[in-house]
């Protein structure tokens, strides 16, 4: 609690003087993730590719080497395995077999007779088909789209046309980068990490809606402010709620990637990465261009620096609010 006095109520940073240098940032972001994308794609888990997911419970602590070697000796294709929780648990990914039901019991049956006395319990079997893998990407495609869709629609209701442009572009820019984080690290991309993308969404627009609601209460307000001083006056008056808000919430995040094992730390991974692109994506892409879209006043002053003794009036009032 000490550090959070120590924080600037009114900070005075020019953040939209340095809009190119941040739009630049957001295209090669961009363009890196698309370029990965397109490269090497993402390493779909089971639940998008299909195939056979065995989680297994050993007597000792898991040598995952050698599980990895006994199992690559196997002609069953690719075979993927991860620790989780205990030491003793260990989670087993198998390429789905050609054929039906039978070449996949076969295969289970082969991984089972390799194991031997190494296993104390198998915990779980299952099986994804090609269908349902393709039906799980489609569906996930799909909820992303309804979503981003539905979020543009709210900001030009609540707001305006040019609001909703700049906040649906941030948002656009957020999924693909995070996408092309998971395309880029190679972390299984499954529908729990189909959700940590869904979360990002959020959390990035609830910021962006924060400082959009700010910056439309300043048009009503100081009328003879330049649009570029009021823009950095709003972006300044939200500036200590967003870095709290971002840092307590890294916090809980980089303590579930340590210690929630195996399983939960892509999701864990993805949200991190989320929480701070959204974080910069609000100040340094959407605010920006809404500047470009066109947020004046009729009344405002013109030019890059606008009334500073306007700005300084603005900034000093933005502490009580």
């Amino acid at each position: 609690m000490a550090l959070i006095r120590y924080l600037p109520i009114r900070p005075n940073i020019r953040f939209v003087q340095a809009r190119l240098w941040t739009l630049a940032v957001a295209a090669i972001l961009m363009a890196v993730s698309i370029v990965s994308f397109a490269v090497q794609g993402l390493n779909f888990g089971v639940d998008f590719r299909g195939g056979i997911l065995i989680e297994i419970r050993t007597h000792e602590p898991a040598d995952i080497e050698d599980l990895r070697a006994r199992l690559g000796r196997l002609d069953i294709g690719p075979v993927t395995l991860q620790q989780f929780g205990e030491p003793t648990d260990v989670l087993i990914n198998v390429q789905r077999q050609d054929g039906e039901e039978a070449e996949q019991m076969a295969a289970v049956n082969a991984v089972r007779a390799e194991l031997g006395d190494v296993v104390q319990e198998y915990r779980r079997t299952e099986f994804v088909g090609p269908t349902v893998g393709e039906e799980l990407r489609r569906a996930g495609m799909m909820a992303t789209l309804l979503s981003i869709l539905g979020i543009g629609v709210y900001i030009w209701f609540r707001f305006e046309w040019n609001y909703a442009v700049a906040a649906l572009l941030s948002l656009v820019h957020d999924i693909v980068a995070t996408v092309g984080f998971f395309s880029i690290t190679q972390i299984e991309f499954n529908l729990t990490t189909l959700a940590a993308v869904l979360t990002i969404a959020g959390y990035s627009v609830n910021d962006t809606v924060v400082v959009f609601d700010r910056i439309r209460e300043m048009l009503r307000k100081y009328k003879r402010l330049s649009a570029l001083d009021m823009l950095n006056v709003a972006l300044n008056s939200t500036f200590s709620r967003t870095l709290l808000t971002s840092v307590t919430t890294l916090v809980a995040l980089v303590a579930l990637y340590a210690f929630g094992g195996e399983v939960i730390r892509g999701f864990a991974a993805g949200l991190i990465w989320g929480i701070v692109l959204g974080t910069f994506s609000t100040i340094g892409l959407a605010v920006p261009l809404l500047y470009y879209l066109g947020v004046r006043h009729p009344s405002a002053a013109g030019g890059e620096e606008g009334s500073s003794k306007a700005a300084a009036k603005a900034t000093a009032s933005s502490k009580g609010s």
